[in-house]
């Protein structure tokens, strides 16, 4: 049998569901379990000496775990994050996939890329947006984060401006929450990343946060009669492109479908 697992600070069952029912569809002796590691080193190590295929990276750990892989794929050394590490053989490659996610349902609904936009975050995942909204030809990107040096480095990494989040007045069309805010077990887990009156206003509002796959935001900005884009939409795209990299096989679209309403159904 072939082990992959997910590291997070907070697991959820989503990957965990979505893998292993692909793998059941397709006939794969693999499994996929979901972890929570107290020290990230030995983990990768253990991704090493155990010969554990894959492993999903996620909030926290995208860029912490870049010094404990052996090869950056140009997907994640572009952006200096990680949420995907493959084992061949004992050395562990890193991609991000997190990327191909944003890139594809920005375009799939199609949001304008003259939108002014408010990116909320400065992580690991943020990179990942801001390197998607720079390559769709987003140009009025205003970075949203309290860490002001994270937060102007990154802003400025893509040509972008940035304000402290302690500021939120103004508004813009495109709202993204690329933070934990709104995460469920987690302390601002019934929290709005964005007042409400910037929801008011906006016509997009991409909430990152895949669970619960209704978010506070998701909420509020389906209320307020906008267009959403969720993390579990997120969610669905990049563990597709990371059973690929493990799995070397891409499930048709009806399989994939079957793995995402079982994931959803929990």
């Amino acid at each position: 049998m072939t082990l992959c697992i997910s590291l997070s600070a907070r697991p959820s069952n989503n990957g965990t569901r979505f893998h292993n029912h692909l793998y059941e569809q397709l006939g794969l002796n693999w499994i996929y379990k979901a972890f929570a590691p107290t020290d990230l080193a030995q983990a990768i190590a253990g991704v090493r000496g155990l010969g554990i295929r894959g492993c999903a990276v996620s909030m926290p750990y995208k860029e912490d775990v870049i010094a404990l892989v052996d090869v950056m794929d140009p997907s994640a050394k572009a952006i200096d994050s990680v949420n995907t590490i493959v084992n061949d053989g004992g050395t562990l490659t890193a991609y991000n996939t997190d990327y191909t996610a944003i890139e594809q349902l920005l375009a799939r609904n199609a949001v304008p890329t003259d939108y002014s936009v408010w990116l909320l975050g400065a992580g690991g995942m943020a990179k990942a947006t801001a390197a998607a909204l720079r390559d769709a030809g987003f140009r009025n990107v205003t970075l949203v984060a309290r860490n002001e040096e994270a937060g102007r480095a990154l802003a400025a990494l893509y040509g972008f401006e940035w304000r402290s989040g302690l500021d939120l007045s103004g508004t813009a069309e495109l709202l993204i929450n690329v933070t934990p805010i709104g995460m469920a077990g987690g302390p601002d887990a019934e929290a709005l990343p964005f007042p409400q009156e910037a929801i008011d206003a906006a016509k997009v509002v991409f909430d990152v946060v895949a669970l619960p796959a209704e978010t506070p935001l998701v909420k509020a900005a389906r209320a307020a009669g906008k267009q959403v884009i969720t993390g579990a939409e997120v969610a669905t795209i990049q563990a597709l492109e990371q059973f690929v990299l493990y799995t070397g096989i891409r499930p048709s679209d009806e399989q994939v479908r079957a793995a995402e309403e079982f994931m959803r159904a929990q």
